[in-house]
């Protein structure tokens, strides 16, 4: 049954998050310091703040001192069978501890090989060993940082014949064996569900409503034979359809607008935020 009121993540030091969230991006430093416009919290890359100084920290502390801000990272490489890159994560935990994220989240994919990153989000095999081992690995990070982190869906354009249960099942799978939470990305399920061939909203049933914490919303481009997922252009109409969708069956989970490449003027990401904010109104209000 969704929930009637909205969905609240809190953050120790930058305060709670609700309502619908913008990335942090370089160009819009300027805009977000002067004008202080009023955005409920932004999300940061966090893999382009862990050097040891300089204007990004300068950047983020400023930001940190005027909203509740999430990190989001791409470096884990959770499903890995490298060891866990104990330097990534200490330069994280001392972040972490410093600006008190209300979220910590990273991508359920493997990006590294040999030691060797592919700077993609690679999907994983459906089995039963990489829950296990990708379950072991959340936890240790878990253990190592102080607190329990989100893990994101990633779009995908292949399979792994060994593969024996679908991409819900094995996050339902991982994430309960090391009880974190879901960064669900609705623009994710929607090109993965096109490229092979699935039914979006058995995934959106599949997966437990209170390890929902944070929902996504970004752009793709269509190759014809199937959905590109850029993160550089407005939300999709299929995706907003999917979007109320799970609304209506999660209830108002914190929504961020997601925006990474060709990144426009700060006012176009206000505008597809208020849409976002709108739509979970309408619908939150509406099963209300």
């Amino acid at each position: 049954m969704p929930r009637a009121t909205k969905s609240v993540v809190h953050g120790m030091g930058g305060g709670p998050i609700q309502g619908v969230g913008i990335g942090l991006r370089t160009p819009h430093y300027g805009v977000i310091q002067h004008d202080k416009p009023p955005v409920p919290w932004f999300e940061v890359l966090i893999d382009n703040y862990l050097g040891k100084g300089g204007s990004p920290l300068t950047h983020l502390e400023q930001v940190c001192r005027d909203y509740p801000v999430t990190f989001h990272g791409v470096g884990m490489s959770l499903g890995s069978t490298d060891p866990l890159n104990m330097d990534y994560l200490k330069r994280l935990k001392q972040l972490v501890e410093r600006f008190e994220p209300a979220c910590v989240s990273d991508h359920l994919c493997w990006i590294s090989v040999g030691g060797h990153y592919a700077h993609d989000l690679l999907p994983l095999p459906y089995v039963k060993q990489v829950v296990d081992h990708v379950a072991e690995r959340i936890q240790r990070v878990q253990d190592f940082i102080g607190r329990r982190i989100l893990v994101e869906n990633v779009s995908s354009y292949l399979t792994y014949r060994p593969s024996v249960m679908e991409e819900w099942e094995f996050l339902c799978r991982v994430v309960g064996a090391a009880d974190c939470d879901i960064l669900l990305d609705i623009n994710n399920i929607y090109v993965s569900a096109r490229n092979h061939g699935f039914d979006p909203m058995d995934y959106l049933r599949a997966v437990p409503v209170a390890r929902v914490r944070e929902f996504h919303l970004a752009g793709y481009e269509d190759q014809g034979e199937y959905l590109l997922d850029t993160h550089g252009s407005v939300v999709h109409a299929p995706v907003w359809a999917l979007y109320r969708k799970a609304l209506a069956h999660f209830g108002p989970v914190p929504t961020l607008i997601e925006w990474d490449n060709n990144i426009p003027a700060f006012g176009v990401l206000q505008a597809e935020a208020a849409k976002a904010g709108a739509i979970m109104d309408e619908v939150c209000c509406r099963a209300a």
